[in-house]
């Protein structure tokens, strides 16, 4: 029980503040759905934390600085290219797609926005060093869930006020900032 909490505060206190966090409202916010979203998140969360974990207990020394910084600017690019992609759901009437698109679409973006992430180093590190695997799994994907889940009800239940093509935008240039800052440092 004790890896089980080390890892669901340490991800927790890793993952605030973190993109995924806007990432969550913008998703929220476009499909108005917040229980998919939300199962979009766990899954995303536990095969997230999973891999890494895996990765850890096999591999953790290997991991370079270098391979991180590669693969975490690589992922937010290809977010914020992902991003400036419009939805037909702007263009018709009804602006909220269908429940299997919001799964699907969270689930990847979540995933994606997660690898070599610090929360997803973190899972890791922490499989390297604590055991059982599974309590590092579960309690990284808790810390996850817990801190991503208030902006998901937060952006459906304000999708009408908000301006969802500027936000688009703005996260397509956040993530291209961030993905190019982190392949220059």
């Amino acid at each position: 029980m004790h890896t089980l909490l080390v890892a669901l505060s340490t991800t927790a206190l890793a993952e605030i503040g973190d993109k995924t966090q806007f990432l969550v409202l913008l998703l929220a916010a476009r499909y108005r759905k917040p229980l998919p979203i939300l199962l979009g998140v766990v899954l995303a969360a536990l095969v997230s934390q999973a891999m890494a974990g895996a990765l850890g207990s096999l591999f953790g020394s290997l991991l370079t600085p270098t391979l991180q910084r590669w693969l975490t600017g690589s992922a937010l690019l290809i977010m914020a290219v992902w991003m400036l992609r419009p939805e037909h759901a702007d263009e018709r009437q009804d602006p909220t797609p269908s429940t299997p698109n919001a799964l699907l679409a969270t689930f990847l973006a979540f995933f994606l926005a997660e690898m070599g992430d610090k929360t997803q180093i973190s899972a890791l590190v922490l499989a390297a060093h604590f055991h059982p695997l599974w309590q590092v799994i579960l309690g990284g994907s808790i810390g996850l869930v817990a801190v991503n889940a208030p902006g998901i009800w937060l952006g459906a239940r304000q999708a009408q006020r908000l301006p969802l093509r500027w936000i688009r935008r703005a996260a397509a240039l956040l993530f291209a900032l961030l993905g190019g800052w982190t392949l220059l440092h």
